[in-house]
C-alpha cells in the first residue's frame, strides 16, 4: 500500500500521497489540495516546496553531494570538458565520441553573432552593467530567430533554438567584456573548442593567433563545470516559470540571467574580490578582519565562506581550490589582494572558530581569486557565472517542456484591505 500523510483540519482528515524520489528524498504530494479541500499551503521563498519532478540535478547540502544526471561533479571535473558536461546535462546521458563530436560541430557553425548585433553596444551608456547588457542581448537574440517564437516546436526545431542559444553565448560575453575595454570585437575561429575560443574572442588581437595556457583552459573548463547547475536555485526556478507561459529560450534564459544578477544569488564571487579590496585598503591586517568577522557585535562578514546550502562542506571548493593553486602558481602573480585571500583561506582552514562552524572557503571564494588573477574585472564575474550556469537553464527549460508542466500560478494569503468605497480626488 502507498505510504500517505494525513491532513487533519477540524473534524476533517484527508489523506495526502507521499512520493519518493530516487535518491530517497520524501515529499507530501499537494497538487490537490485545494481542490480537496478548499486551504492552500503558506511557504515564503518557496523553501519546503518542490515545484517540479526533475531528473537533472541532485543535491544533498548535508552530505556536501552534487550530481549531474547522476554522475558527482568530482568525476565530471576531473575528466570532462564543458561542453562534454553541457550535453549530459541537455540530453541527459554523456555523449559517445561521435555524438561529442557532431554537437561541438553544430555549435562552432552557429558561434557567430549578427553584425547589427553590434549596434546594440552604441546604445549603452558606456558605464552600464555587463550583467544588463547581457540580459538585454541575450533577449534580444529572439528577434533575429523569429522561428523560437513558436509556443510549439519540432524537436529539431527546438534542438536549434539550445543549440544557437548555447554557441551565441560565448560570444556575445566576450564582446561585452571587449567593447568594455574600448576595443574591437573578436570573431570567433571554429578550429578552437568551445572554452579555448571563448578565452580567445576574450584575450586575443584581431591580427594574431594567441596561444591560451593549457591552465588556464582547465581552470576554466572546472569553474564553468561547478557552475553548470545546480537544483531549483532562484534563477533555474525563474527560467522555469518564464518557460511554462511557452516563453522562448531567449527571453527564459534573459530571465535567468536578470535573477542571477542579484547580489544574494550570482554576486558572491564579486563580493568576495570587492571584500579583499576593502582589507586591502586599511592597511592589509588579516588579523584584524579575522577578529572582526568572530566578534558577534560587527556586522562584518567574511565573503565566500560556508553556504546556504552545504552544511558541511562545499564539494565544489574542493575542486577549484587545486585549480586555484595551479593558475596562481603557473602565473606568478604579484597581487596583494590575492595575497591577503591567500592569508584567509589558511586561517579558515585552522582556526577552530571556523572549523567548528565548517565556515570553509567556497567555490564563490575560489573563482573569484581566479578570475581576478586571469585579469576579468570584478562586475564581469557574474556574466562569466551565467555563461558557466547556461548549460542548466537550457536543461531546466527543456525539461519543463517535455514534461508539458502547466504555467507557473503561486497562490497567496491576502492581507490587505476588505473593503473601501471610492472617494473621488476632490474630497480626499
Amino acid at each position: 500500500m502507498a505510504e500517505t500523510a494525513q491532513l487533519k483540519i477540524g473534524d476533517k482528515t484527508f489523506e495526502l500521497p507521499v512520493i519518493e524520489g530516487t535518491e530517497g528524498e520524501k515529499a507530501i504530494d499537494i497538487s490537490k489540495l485545494r481542490d480537496q479541500t478548499g486551504y492552500v499551503t503558506l511557504d515564503i521563498g518557496y523553501k519546503n516546496t518542490g515545484a517540479t519532478k526533475s531528473a537533472i540535478t541532485f543535491l544533498d547540502g548535508e552530505q556536501g553531494i552534487l550530481k549531474y544526471r547522476g554522475y558527482p561533479i568530482e568525476q565530471l571535473a576531473e575528466k570532462s570538458s564543458f561542453i562534454e558536461v553541457a550535453y549530459l546535462l541537455i540530453y541527459g546521458e554523456l555523449p559517445t565520441a561521435d555524438q561529442l563530436k557532431a554537437f561541438q560541430y553544430e555549435l562552432s557553425r552557429h558561434t557567430l553573432v549578427h553584425e547589427d548585433m553590434k549596434k546594440f553596444f552604441d546604445g549603452f551608456p558606456s558605464k552600464s552593467h555587463p550583467m544588463g547588457q547581457l540580459s538585454s542581448l541575450v533577449s534580444a537574440l529572439s528577434a533575429f530567430y523569429p522561428e523560437s517564437l513558436k509556443p510549439s516546436q519540432t524537436t529539431e526545431e527546438l534542438n536549434q533554438s539550445i543549440i544557437k542559444m548555447l554557441a551565441k553565448m560565448a560570444t556575445v560575453v566576450s564582446w561585452i567584456y571587449k567593447k568594455s575595454l574600448g576595443h574591437p570585437v573578436i570573431y570567433p575561429k571554429n578550429k578552437y573548442d568551445y572554452v579555448t575560443n571563448f578565452l580567445y574572442m576574450t584575450f586575443g588581437q584581431r591580427t594574431e593567433d594567441v596561444t591560451i595556457d593549457p591552465v588556464v583552459i582547465d581552470a576554466m573548463n572546472k569553474l564553468l563545470i561547478l557552475h553548470a547547475d545546480h537544483e531549483q536555485n532562484c534563477s533555474a526556478s525563474t527560467v522555469r516559470i518564464v518557460g511554462s507561459s511557452d516563453s522562448n529560450i531567449y527571453a527564459s534564459v534573459s530571465a535567468g540571467i536578470s535573477a542571477l544578477w542579484g547580489p544574494l544569488h550570482g554576486g558572491a564571487n564579486q563580493a568576495v574580490i570587492e571584500m579583499l579590496e576593502k582589507i586591502k585598503e586599511d592597511g592589509g591586517d588579516t588579523d584584524k578582519w579575522i577578529a572582526k568577522a568572530k566578534d558577534k557585535n560587527d556586522p562584518f562578514r567574511l565573503m565566500g565562506f560556508g553556504h546556504r546550502v552545504y552544511k558541511n562542506f562545499d564539494p565544489r571548493a574542493k575542486i577549484i581550490k587545486k585549480a586555484c593553486d595551479d593558475i596562481l602558481e603557473k602565473l606568478g602573480i604579484n597581487d596583494e589582494v590575492l595575497e591577503i585571500a591567500k592569508k584567509l583561506e589558511e586561517v579558515a582552514l585552522k582556526d577552530p572558530y571556523f572549523v567548528e562552524r565548517k565556515l570553509y572557503p567556497n567555490v564563490d571564494f575560489y573563482s573569484g581569486i581566479i578570475y581576478r588573477a586571469l585579469g576579468f574585472p570584478t562586475d564581469m564575474f557574474t556574466v562569466l557565472f551565467a555563461l558557466g550556469r547556461l548549460p542548466g537553464w537550457i536543461a531546466q527549460w527543456k525539461e519543463m517542456k517535455e514534461n508539458k508542466e502547466p504555467i507557473g500560478r503561486p497562490r497567496q494569503i491576502y492581507v490587505g484591505a476588505t473593503s473601501k468605497e471610492y472617494v473621488d480626488i476632490a474630497n480626499r
